[in-house]
C-alpha cells in the first residue's frame, strides 16, 4: 500500500515538473518570436522589409518574394535556415544578403527570425 502511494506521489510530481517544463519552452519561444520579429522589423539589423513585403510592415520592398505561408513554403527548417545563412550557396546569383557567413546576424538571431517567420 505505501508502495502505491509513493507512485502516485511520484506520478504526480513528475506530471507537474513537465507541466512546467512546457510552461517555460512555450514562454522561450514566444521571446524568441517577438526578438525574430523585431529583427525582420529593424532597419539596422536584420531588415527583411528592405526586399520582403511582411504583413504589418512598413514601406515594404518588393525584391524578394512577400514572406507569407513560411512554414508550408519551407517545411525543412534547416532549408530556411541555410537561405537566410547564405543564399548563395544555393543560388549564387542570388541577391540576398548572406546573413550568417558576413556575420551580419548571429545563429541565435537567425533562429529567431526563423521562429517568427514560422508564425507568418
Amino acid at each position: 500500500m505505501r508502495k502505491a502511494a509513493s507512485n502516485t506521489i511520484l506520478k504526480s510530481s513528475l506530471a507537474i515538473i513537465i507541466a512546467g517544463m512546457a510552461l517555460v519552452s512555450a514562454s522561450a519561444i514566444a521571446s524568441s518570436v517577438e526578438e525574430g520579429k523585431k529583427l525582420a522589423f529593424d532597419r539596422k539589423q536584420g531588415n527583411c522589409l528592405a526586399c520582403h513585403m511582411i504583413e504589418g510592415g512598413i514601406s515594404p520592398g518588393d525584391i524578394g518574394p512577400p514572406l507569407i505561408a513560411m512554414k508550408a513554403r519551407f517545411p525543412d527548417r534547416a532549408k530556411l535556415r541555410a537561405q537566410i545563412y547564405d543564399a548563395t550557396a544555393a543560388n549564387p546569383e542570388s541577391i540576398m544578403i548572406p546573413f550568417g557567413r558576413h556575420k551580419a546576424l548571429s545563429d541565435a538571431q537567425i533562429d529567431s527570425i526563423i521562429d517568427y517567420m514560422y508564425t507568418l
